[in-house]
């Protein structure tokens, strides 16, 4: 378990990622993470979850119009 310890940046407070954390999450400085709040907490990941609701809607539209797309294709 790794602890964070909050910090003052200007009117704001942050944390300062460790290196090890920082290459588990495959980000560097100038990356953006989203905070997504789940049951069990809040959660941080380098993945847009919007993005990927869209790309799951997108998904089964394209599972359910398979033939139109293929007829659309040609």
């Amino acid at each position: 378990m790794t602890t964070l310890r909050l910090t003052s940046i200007g009117n704001s407070t942050g944390v300062v990622l460790p290196k090890e954390l920082l290459a588990k999450l495959r980000v560097e400085k100038g990356d953006t993470l989203y905070v997504v709040e789940t049951p069990d907490g809040i959660q941080l990941t380098p993945y847009d979850p919007e993005f990927a609701k869209q790309m799951e809607l997108a998904e089964e539209l394209m599972r359910d119009e398979r033939d139109v797309l293929r007829k659309l294709a040609k």
